[in-house]
């Protein structure tokens, strides 16, 4: 028996065992994606959370403390004006950087997608190359 036959003969070849394989895989890392997504959201939150907590905390230490030493805290007109002012401006290029950010992201996942598009042609041109040299140097049984 040749090599051919022995490989026709077994109903698994090595593309169909290699493609079973990589689906397994892919199917694998699919059921994973939701869960990683689920993961850094909730310690995207928790950080937020902590982050504010210890701000927060900070704030009340500090006040009581400076109630406590009878330090004033008033403040002029001015200075509040300036303060509010940087927030409002700190927050709105936040509100832009995100922006950016979510458009960069939006931007690559739709490269992403061309290039998975256009990887299909590429390789259908390829198998449309490759058949045409088949079918030019294949010999004809008639």
């Amino acid at each position: 028996m040749s090599k051919n036959e022995t490989t026709q003969g077994n109903s698994k070849d090595i593309f169909s065992v290699y493609q079973e394989n990589v689906d397994k895989l892919f199917n694998g890392i699919r059921q994973s994606v939701p869960q990683y997504h689920q993961s850094i959201t909730n310690v995207q939150q928790e950080y937020l959370q902590a982050y504010e907590n210890v701000v927060d905390s900070v704030i009340t230490l500090q006040k009581d403390y400076v109630k406590k030493a009878g330090i004033a805290t008033n403040i002029p007109e001015a200075t509040l004006k300036v303060i509010h002012d940087t927030t409002e401006e700190f927050v709105k290029a936040s509100s832009i950087q995100n922006q950016v950010a979510l458009a960069t992201i939006d931007a690559t996942q739709q490269n992403i997608k061309t290039f998975n598009d256009n990887a299909k042609s590429f390789a259908d041109l390829n198998r449309n190359i490759l058949q045409s040299w088949i079918s030019t140097f294949a010999t004809k049984n008639n």
